[in-house]
């Protein structure tokens, strides 16, 4: 499992609305380009599913998510079936007051990743260390975050 944490100055409800927005996620990740619900779901829920894209370099594809954990505003998790990864995040209320927010980005391989995306990593197409760009990109992503959610108003 690998993980990163940020500090940020602002509660875990404003923060909250930004990590669980998929559709905004190409606005904080470096690799992530944004997301789409599907199948009726509107919104985060336990079982959403939606589809995600994402691109490096020239190279573009999409994952196929389902929401497995969801309990606002503390914890967010879903599953990629491409990759056999599960991507979360977990809010903490920080400060002497709880009005900042600890925010944790993690991911946990919890099946193998299917033949295509072997295939794929193996050429190198998606960065020589595909591992280490993982962690580097949820450092960029909490900086990211952070940097929007203590510019923008509640």
């Amino acid at each position: 499992m690998d993980e990163a944490s940020v500090t940020i100055g602002a509660a875990p409800e404003k923060v909250w609305a930004l990590v669980t927005d998929i559709t905004r996620m190409g606005e904080w990740s470096p690799e992530n380009t944004g997301g789409k619900w599907t199948g009726g779901a509107t919104g985060p829920a336990l079982g959403a599913r939606f589809v995600g894209s994402n691109a490096y370099r020239w190279v573009r594809w999409r994952t196929h998510c389902r929401v497995v954990e969801c309990t606002a505003p503390e914890r967010f998790a879903f599953t990629v079936a491409e990759n056999g990864m599960t991507w979360g995040w977990r809010l903490e209320p920080d400060g002497p007051d709880g009005t900042s927010t600890r925010l944790t980005q993690w991911r946990d391989r919890t099946t193998p990743p299917n033949v295509l995306v072997r295939a794929l990593v193996a050429t190198g197409l998606l960065g020589k260390d595909r591992e280490r760009m993982m962690v580097e990109g949820m450092r960029r992503t909490l900086d990211a975050v952070k940097a929007h959610a203590e510019r923008v108003p509640a």
